[in-house]
């Protein structure tokens, strides 16, 4: 497995394929898939899946244990749990607990994508809906849930329903198309779905923030010309606003197929737009670093990492930035910091902050009290890891 893990950024051209179901969580007691938060009070609630039930767990003292632990599905199906593919959770500004997964299909890389909310602070969970009025047995997954400024619920996906109707007419299409639905009333009815992009990447993950407006933007990764495959960037309307959808980097990576590898965004609170994305350019596997000016080049851009480096995600705190990613070593997997106290322009030097002998799930940077930390399960053992340096 480890020299496996290993070989994976070198041979993404080799690997990549149009979908995957290594996802699945099928009976096993820990899959590597999992999500995190912070409550107003500082309680950290973490999903992740037992078998074929979605559980969220809430923890009182930053992940050391867990007082309480809900199945938010009694009735057991099939989940994806694992990669770009796994459950989310966010908050609504009335305490509720809203969680999102992608349910397989009978269909290989089939999925409709799942919705419960509990209003009692995660006692009980309502019976999970499907988000989405298609209902088509294909693809619909690789789900992102937000909660905008005003409450609303916002739900994006990866979806082949206009894949398929290309099919039908012999037309060209590449990849999947994008689509959101919402909620304005904390869950109990969602809007019919809209389609943000044809032609976007099959299985990487979808990267929502809030703006400072309250407003959730988004940042894909998308198809451009013959297998181009870079971002897209674009503001989520609830109700009939435009959809302005925008190129948002220029890699020039060209890739037939999906590489597994989404990006991530964090927006401060002068707007300005913090991103990290990976592509391989010139032979080089590299995590990017940029501030996003949709229609244009990054601006302020920066390699991260290269060789070996997956995963990234980023969080941001006034004018302090923070990263982390996978660095896959022959002693295993290092997580990995980089930092920025002047809003980006300057990054630390790479340090390890955690090592793992196994896998685990791609890690996630929570922000509490204007401090950072790592959500990360190292061969599904949960923990948080601080992101200062140990003095």
């Amino acid at each position: 497995m480890r020299r496996a893990l290993l070989l994976v950024p070198l041979l993404f051209a080799a690997t990549a394929h149009a979908d995957d179901m290594h996802g699945m969580a099928m009976g096993h007691e820990a899959p590597l898939g999992f999500d995190a938060t912070f409550d107003g009070s500082g309680h950290l609630w973490v999903v992740d899946t037992l078998g074929e039930h979605v559980r969220v767990r809430r923890s009182d003292d930053m992940g050391r244990a867990f007082t309480q632990s809900t199945i938010v599905n009694p009735v057991g199906e099939p989940i994806y749990a694992e990669g770009e593919n796994r459950p989310k959770i966010a908050l609504g500004p009335q305490g509720d607990l809203y969680v999102t997964w992608s349910q397989p299909r009978k269909t290989p890389w089939s999925g409709f994508v799942r919705f419960s909310r509990s209003l009692d602070g995660g006692t009980h969970f309502d019976t999970p809906v499907t988000v989405h009025t298609d209902r088509a047995d294909i693809t619909h997954r690789f789900d992102s849930l937000a909660v905008d400024g005003k409450g609303n619920i916002v739900v994006a996906w990866i979806d082949k329903r206009d894949l398929e109707a290309a099919k039908v007419t012999n037309k060209p299409y590449l990849g999947a198309a994008t689509y959101y639905s919402w909620s304005s009333d904390r869950g109990e009815h969602f809007a019919p779905e809209r389609k943000i992009v044809d032609q976007s990447c099959e299985c990487c993950r979808i990267a929502l923030a809030r703006a400072p407006d309250g407003g959730i933007d988004a940042f894909f990764r998308a198809i451009y010309g013959d297998n181009i495959r870079d971002h897209a960037f674009t503001s989520l309307p609830i109700g009939t606003g435009t959809l302005k959808v925008e190129r948002a980097t220029f890699t020039q990576w060209h890739i037939e197929g999906c590489p597994n590898h989404g990006p991530s965004l964090a927006i401060d609170a002068k707007g300005t737009k913090h991103a990290v994305w990976f592509a391989v350019t010139d032979g080089k596997p590299t995590i990017s670093y940029g501030q996003l000016v949709p229609g244009k080049a990054p601006i302020h851009t920066f390699p991260v990492a290269t060789l070996g480096a997956s995963h990234a995600d980023l969080a941001v705190d006034g004018r302090h930035v923070w990263i982390v990613w996978h660095q896959m070593t022959e002693k295993g997997l290092d997580l990995m910091l980089r930092e920025s106290t002047d809003g980006g322009l300057h990054f630390s030097e790479p340090r390890q902050i955690a090592h793992t002998d196994g896998a685990s799930g791609w890690p996630r940077l929570l922000i509490h009290d204007h401090r950072a930390f790592v959500a990360w399960n190292p061969d599904g053992q949960f923990r948080l890891v601080p992101t200062e340096a140990l003095q």
